[in-house]
């Protein structure tokens, strides 16, 4: 899947928003990174990935990154936008995305990639379209592991898998970075009790230190986040996707950690996953709706807009005597992490939801396209807050225009939820299907 050549070519633009550059430079030292998918149906083998190198690369059908000329002695030091994006900035880049071989996941971590979310739509593509879940399942249907039960089997051991990789990074930060997230099922998303049992179930099966349960930020969902955080289970609170439900995120979080009863917090942590592209899916339709020249000037920028807003109710409520009392408790804030980070419209620029929402203890996750693409042209600056008054401008004037918010929210959040069932429902179909077909073989 992955392979990394030093070459020495293009160079290209800075700027996240401007065309590629074909400038070539035969000064600067760059990288190229090809994270190519190789997938093979449940009937054909899929091989694994090795780290390359060569000199030889077609640069059109590779990613050419930039690094750093040397370490100071003299010696090539392989550095990408993405440690820049930490090392200079203090956000975290993760990878959206996981599938078999996870020893895929090494050159993408020597790339700087600091952790790694998944959700069912993400298991659903990677167990149906790879033979490489194929041995483990058929062992699992032969030992008379129902359907679902043997679904949990495969996804625990890709999240283990993963939390090895990542241990180091998790260890290195004192538990503040590498972590392997996976979802509770998503059709437990009305279901405030069950959620809890499964979010313990999950991490007591799962046992890593670095692993985050993923917990959806349904109505009925935001109890079971503070009675999990409570229980000293690190969380990643998914699908938000609005100001408000943001606030009772982060109330949940504060909560949870008030009524633990831990003496020590530093163990227990958490991002809130806020959901960035398909704000825009959604608002630029009702802004193709209403039609005015004022309206469709504002089409793709209302995720960045909200998003930056977001930024600022986390600066708020995380300070303050209420913060600093946990904080005195070893309590760790629950950083801000960006979601949907891929271009839906492709006349938006590729690093759209990456290169504005670039701030301190955030964590953008990014899936092939957008982590591809930032590797690529990326630029690396402070742009969270850096115009808050229009974020401010931006949201109250779609509001004036009739862009409800909280309309926005809510069907965001239905429609969220609707897919991840879907996908898991999909999936199980799938598998049914294959166990059949082994079934029928055996006789």
């Amino acid at each position: 899947m992955s392979s990394i050549s030093k070459l020495s070519a293009s160079a290209f633009a800075n700027s996240a928003t401007k065309p590629r550059s074909t400038t070539r430079s035969s000064q600067q030292p760059m990288c190229c990174v090809d994270l190519r998918k190789r997938t093979a149906g449940f009937g054909n083998p899929i091989s694994s990935s090795k780290l390359t190198v060569g000199t030889n690369y077609p640069i059109k059908a590779s990613l050419v990154v930039r690094c750093s000329k040397n370490d100071g002695n003299g010696s090539t030091v392989k550095k990408t936008t993405l440690h820049d994006l930490y090392e200079k900035e203090g956000q975290s880049p993760w990878y959206d995305n996981l599938c078999r071989p996870v020893t895929d996941l090494i050159p993408l971590i020597e790339s700087g990639v600091r952790g790694v979310t998944s959700n069912p739509a993400i298991f659903q593509k990677a167990i149906s379209t790879s033979s490489a879940y194929n041995d483990q399942f058929r062992e699992l249907v032969q030992s008379g592991k129902d359907i679902e039960s043997a679904y949990w089997e495969l996804v625990v051991k890709d999240i283990q898998d993963a939390c090895k990789l990542f241990e180091a990074i998790y260890d290195e930060t004192d538990g503040a970075d590498g972590y392997v997230s996976v979802e509770v099922s998503p059709r437990l998303a009305d279901d405030t009790e069950n959620t809890i049992e499964a979010a313990k179930w999950l991490h007591k099966w799962v046992n890593r230190s670095n692993v985050y349960i993923k917990i959806p930020a349904t109505a009925p969902c935001i109890p079971s986040i503070k009675e999990v955080i409570a229980l000293g289970i690190s969380v990643n609170v998914t699908l938000i996707f609005s100001l408000a439900r943001y606030e009772a995120v982060i109330d949940a979080y504060l909560d949870g950690l008030e009524a633990s009863g831990l003496d020590d917090l530093s163990r227990v942590t958490s991002v809130a996953s806020f959901f960035v592209s398909r704000v825009d899916s959604l608002v630029d339709k009702m802004l193709e709706k209403i039609g005015t020249p004022e309206a469709l000037d504002l089409r793709g920028k209302a995720a960045n807009a909200q998003a930056g807003l977001a930024y600022q109710l986390y600066q708020k409520k995380f300070s303050g005597p209420r913060w600093e009392a946990l904080v005195k408790k070893g309590a760790k804030k629950q950083r801000l992490l960006w979601a949907s980070t891929s271009v839906k419209n492709p006349a938006y620029p590729d690093t759209l939801y990456v290169a504005p929402l670039i701030g301190p203890d955030t964590v953008s996750t990014m899936p092939d396209q957008a982590l591809l693409a930032f590797l690529d042209h990326g630029s690396v600056a402070r742009t969270i807050d850096s115009n808050v008054s229009e974020a401010e401008g931006i949201y109250s004037t779609l509001e004036k225009l009739g862009i409800d918010w909280g309309y926005v929210g809510s069907q965001l959040e239905l429609e969220g939820v609707d897919s991840f069932k879907k996908s898991f429902d999909s999936l199980l179909d799938s598998l049914q299907e294959k166990a059949n077909t082994l079934k029928l073989v055996s006789l």
